[in-house]
């Protein structure tokens, strides 16, 4: 059964913006209810936002809230930067195959045709957060560095750490045209550093791609979930 990602994209919300709180059970029933769907898009969402780290096992089949705080989410966020930079560089020096830049060229290709229509609609989230998780993932994989895999592996479960964890902030959907498609302009240079062998300029490149995602999720100064989001 296909995922309907409306539930996803609004629990996920949810959590960052302190509406669910950390340690907060969350039933099927009174979540679906207060999102205005059906209990089977909830339903499926759950597991999805477990893995993701958002959510922990409470009792025999519910969830709650992890507790985490931004400055737990903006170091993981760096950290994975600075890993997915080791990474490229090594792909970059070794010499990325022709099939691997091909590949990123056309997840090159999905993003712009999101920004195309120089806007954002709230659909797009899921679909810009699931081509970012393939372009970063399709660089780490060509790059081949177990330790760098096994790192990630754990990085990515601090919440909103994940490169598909894109968080809109509905009330300003311009601003976050700008960041994400600010961010968009550093794959197509991180690409070109690989195509053109510069490692460092692959590996500096990813370290300030993280900064954009900060700066979309507001991620710059020590703030508890539920505080009002910085301008």
């Amino acid at each position: 059964m296909k995922q309907d990602p409306e539930a996803l994209v609004r629990l996920r919300q949810m959590i960052l913006d302190g509406s669910l709180a950390p340690g907060r059970r969350i039933p099927e029933a009174q979540v679906a209810e207060m999102l205005g769907l059906s209990r089977t898009p909830v339903r499926q969402a759950l597991p999805v936002l477990e893995k993701e780290g958002l959510l922990v096992r409470s009792g025999a089949r519910g969830y709650a809230v992890r507790s985490f705080s931004i400055n737990d989410i903006a170091q993981g966020v760096e950290l994975r930067g600075a890993l997915e930079g080791f990474a490229a560089r090594v792909l970059a020096e070794r010499g990325a195959p022709a099939a691997i830049i091909a590949h990123l060229d056309g997840l090159l290709a999905e993003g712009d045709e999101i920004f195309a229509k120089r806007h954002l609609v709230e659909a797009d989230e899921e679909r810009y957060g699931e081509m970012n998780e393939r372009f970063h993932a399709a660089i780490v994989r060509a790059a081949n560095v177990p330790l760098v895999d096994e790192l990630l592996e754990r990085v990515n479960r601090v919440p909103f750490t994940s490169p598909r964890t894109i968080a809109f902030d509905k009330l300003n959907l311009m601003q976050m045209y700008d960041d994400l498609w600010y961010g968009h302009r550093q794959h197509h240079g991180i690409v070109t550093a690989l195509r053109y062998g510069e490692g460092a300029r692959a590996e500096a490149l990813f370290r300030e791609h993280v900064n954009t995602q900060k700066h979309s999720m507001n991620l710059r100064r020590e703030q508890k979930p539920g505080e009002p989001r910085g301008k």
